[in-house]
């Protein structure tokens, strides 16, 4: 497995970050960690005008949560490691430049959590699955993802979602509003850079304005409510039943 877990490299002034921890890039710690750093850095940079979040396969995307790394955590490093993933959510969210995810493969839960973090999401044609099956695996969908959902595609949408856990293949992912766009392969990464220029390209400033009131109300929201969901959500994911899931879902890794 490649331990670099990120590649990153700047075409036109958009840095494109490809996430790199083999074929499923599966979240643990350190690709939280690793990636937030990598995000804060460049967000800093002056001849960086903005972020294409995409993978180095076309099969994943990412399948979310390494949870078979995670399961053995005690209360208190799940707790922490929650928490990170919880901020790097926020860090996305908050980047006052234009970030869009290029989703060349399966995005499943915390995977496409990131992805609803940045500002739109385009998608490869073929069968690649979006979708937030945490209720398949005894917990809800993390409370700042729930908050982000309902904005983007509204109470209904957002209910059907993470009520029934489905994975939606892309037509149906845009029918909902979860994407933006269906690309074929070979043009996804160069339109997702193409888009990015286009949208700093007369005001970079004004653009940061726009986000920031569009997304200010929905990170007062997660933040004013994050500590009691984090406990509510590790309180479930040490319980018997989600034990039982988990250890049910780690064996399909």
């Amino acid at each position: 497995m490649n331990e670099s877990f990120i590649n990153v490299y700047k075409d036109r002034g958009v840095a494109v970050v490809e996430l790199n921890r083999g074929i499923t890039n599966a979240i643990n710690p350190k690709l939280i960690s690793v990636l937030s750093t990598a995000m804060q850095e460049l967000s800093s940079k002056s001849d960086v005008v903005g972020f294409v979040l995409t993978s180095s396969n076309t099969k994943f995307f990412s399948i979310g949560l390494d949870i078979p790394s995670v399961y053995d955590l005690s209360i208190v490093e799940f707790q922490e490691f929650y928490r990170a993933f919880t901020n790097l959510c926020l860090q996305i969210l908050s980047i006052p430049k234009p970030v869009i995810s290029a989703i060349t493969g399966h995005a499943i839960a915390g995977g496409f959590i990131l992805a609803l973090c940045c500002d739109y999401r385009f998608i490869a044609e073929g069968r690649k699955l979006v979708g937030l099956n945490e209720i398949k695996l005894g917990v809800p969908v993390p409370y700042a993802a729930d908050c982000i959902l309902r904005q983007l595609a509204g109470y209904r949408i957002a209910r059907e979602v993470m009520d029934k856990g489905e994975f939606y293949e892309p037509l149906q992912a845009a029918k909902l509003g979860l994407v933006d766009m269906i690309i074929t392969p070979e043009l996804l990464i160069p339109t997702s850079i193409e888009e990015v220029c286009n949208l700093s390209a007369d005001s970079l400033e004004a653009y940061s304005l726009i986000k920031r009131n569009r997304n200010e109300p929905i990170l007062d929201e997660i933040k004013n409510g994050l500590d009691d969901r984090e406990r509510s959500f590790v309180d479930l994911w040490y319980s018997e039943n989600t034990r039982q899931l988990l250890k049910e879902a780690i064996k399909k890794f």
